[in-house]
């Protein structure tokens, strides 16, 4: 039951109390009690309660640190400016997006803040001129007649996404009332245009678009964009407001919308897929609220369409289904939150496999060297390599870059009662109480490449228990756990290593394990060039550099030979990771070009 909801139902129970009506004060009790059975009945108990550590009690470092800051870096240059955030009128990539640029930058540095805990230059100021650039009805470009603009709702599908997220971390009731203002003037309004929302492909102009997206023609009194389907990303920004501010008239809405997003053939109309995975997202932002498990249901089944009709061969996405064109870290960001929410709720570890490869091999590629977000190709489809087809996306991926590094860095660590849980291995550490003592636990590895993860009890001067449950993919063995130098017996389940021990202040717990290394099968089955594979260490994916693309043996043993540098015995193929650390090569002036399928010979 929401908390809100309750306390204000709780306060009417009272008022009726003092004033005497003892009747109503009856009825009052049994309806709050109805209700609470109600919401407490056992689907809405499944939700399992696990919990990522806030910001505040992680301290983040290594290559997730380095991307985080440079990616701040990036959104406290020129163009990021208050002035050309919120510029007097539209243009460039930011014509006809009204809310877009600016919420996506609102969120992203927020976010980042909160991850790094390092203060803003600007967002102060963006949020200080925010209502002088609000036309009379509160929200952001012309205001809505008879024809709904869906590329006016999706732009401020972010913007409400930034100021809720602002409002949570500072709550500033400015800002609450900016929020109340899109709702009550911008999305409200809407209820009823929402089921006669385009989802068919007759009658849009399809198989056009640019990577910045435009309006294309008017369909049911919707004037619709060639980013099919951004609607649904109206909705995400519309189930947050209504997390904090619930109201029987937004739920009506978001019902509505829910019903008409699970209508919708996602291959069948060519959906955008970064549209398609943030509608996705919003389902299940709104099964956190309700508890309603048909939602995460279908979340799943439809996740599992992206993955096996939209992914690239190195975990990037097509921009649209059915159309390879080039990929959107925006759709890969979304991708990777999804895949973490989705172990989140389920706890099957092949979404946590999912996000730590798209993590590795998608956003570890697309983050460029000034910190910021560019497109590649879509390899697999028509080519073999991996190439650069836009150095960055700087109106809308290089602010989703933020938000996913800063989700990233919360990742890190989940927690479950007494239970500590390590799905992702980043160096830093993390404090939080155990059984009412503060404890802090210092994390050092150098995974992916490296093979082990060490940690360091501080801050605790009695023996406590904790139980420690550490990621285990698919593609490690090998596995030991040592407690200060001695062998820890632990056990194998979903996906995890668990070890329970009693910990003091100085003690150390390692984890190590070896990597599997070799030859894989293609990921996308329905769209690859068939007769190809691809080549692993780890959770990384190997690529050659270099013309022509060589063949590799039927049998490829892969030997590393450095830190980042691997060779297939008995040949003279040099292979490296997909994954950089934003690599100024990684570039179109730079001529950047990495073979990543292959074919083996018949000998």
């Amino acid at each position: 039951m929401n908390l809100k909801i309750f306390f204000k139902m709780e306060n009417k129970v009272w008022v009726l109390c003092r004033k005497g009506y003892h009747l109503c004060l009856i009825f009052a009790i049994s309806a709050w009690l109805f209700t609470f059975v109600s919401c407490n009945r056992p689907d809405h108990q499944s939700i399992p309660v696990l919990c990522p550590i806030d910001f505040e009690q992680i301290q983040i470092k290594g290559e997730l640190f380095k991307r985080a800051m440079k990616n701040f870096d990036r959104l406290e240059t020129d163009i990021y400016f208050p002035c050309n955030v919120f510029p007097k009128q539209q243009q460039g990539p930011s014509l006809g997006w009204p809310g877009d640029r600016e919420g996506r930058t609102i969120l992203a540095l927020v976010l980042e803040a909160q991850a790094t805990h390092r203060t803003p230059l600007y967002l102060d100021e963006m949020i200080r001129i925010l209502p002088e650039k609000l036309n009379k009805k509160g929200y952001l470009g012309p205001i809505s007649q008879d024809i709904l603009d869906e590329q006016q709702l999706s732009g401020h599908g972010w913007l409400l996404r930034g100021l809720c997220e602002y409002y949570q971390w500072k709550k500033d009731p400015r800002v609450k009332k900016y929020i109340q203002g899109i709702i009550n003037n911008l999305a409200l309004p809407t209820k009823g245009y929402h089921k006669n929302y385009p989802i068919v492909p007759g009658g849009r102009i399809s198989n056009t678009g640019g990577m910045a997206g435009t309006s294309a023609n008017v369909v049911n009194n919707w004037k619709l964009s060639t980013d099919v389907g951004c609607d649904f990303i109206f909705m995400d920004g519309v189930v947050e407001a209504y997390g904090l501010f619930p109201s029987r008239e937004l739920k009506a809405l978001i019902d509505e919308m829910m019903s008409r997003y699970l209508e919708m053939d996602l291959v069948g109309i060519k959906a955008q897929t970064h549209a398609t995975l943030t509608g996705l997202r919003a389902a299940l932002r709104y099964y956190q609220i309700t508890g309603e498990k048909a939602l995460l249901s279908e979340v799943g089944k439809r996740y599992q369409i992206y993955h096996e009709q939209a992914m690239t061969e190195n975990y990037e996405n097509y921009n649209w289904f059915e159309r390879p064109d080039w990929t959107e870290p925006c759709a890969i960001v979304d991708s990777y939150l999804l895949a973490v929410q989705l172990w989140q709720y389920t706890q099957n570890p092949d979404y946590l496999e999912d996000a730590q490869l798209i993590y590795y091999n998608a956003i570890g590629h697309t983050q460029r060297s000034n910190g910021g977000f560019g497109c590649d190709n879509c390899a697999g489809t028509s080519d073999n390599a991996l190439f650069v087809k836009a150095d960055e996306a700087y109106w809308c991926c290089t602010m989703r870059g933020g938000e996913g590094l800063s989700k990233a860095i919360q990742y890190s660590y989940f927690t479950r009662g007494d239970t500590l849980i390590i799905p992702s291995f980043n160096s830093g550490s993390v404090s939080f109480n155990l059984y009412g003592c503060p404890v802090t636990i210092v994390q050092q590895t150098d995974y992916p490449f490296g093979n082990k993860v060490l940690i360091t009890i501080e801050r605790l001067n009695k023996p406590v228990r904790i139980n420690l449950k550490f990621f285990a993919p698919s593609w490690i063995q090998d596995l030991v756990i040592s407690k200060n130098h001695e062998l820890a017996d632990f056990k194998l389940k979903s996906g995890f290593a668990e070890v329970s021990s009693l910990i003091m202040g100085g003690d150390t717990i390692e984890y190590s394990f070896s990597m599997k290394a070799g030859v894989e099968k293609v990921l996308n089955t329905l769209h690859t060039k068939s007769g190809n594979c691809r080549l692993y260490y780890g959770p990384l994916l190997l690529g050659h550099e270099g013309i022509p693309d060589p063949d590799i043996p039927k049998i490829a043993v892969i030997v590393k030979t450095d830190k980042n540098s691997f060779q297939i015995k008995g040949t003279d193929i040099v292979l490296s990771t997909v994954y950089h650390l934003m690599d100024p090569g990684v570039s179109q002036s730079a001529g950047y070009r990495k073979q990543i399928l292959f074919r083996q010979t018949t000998n």
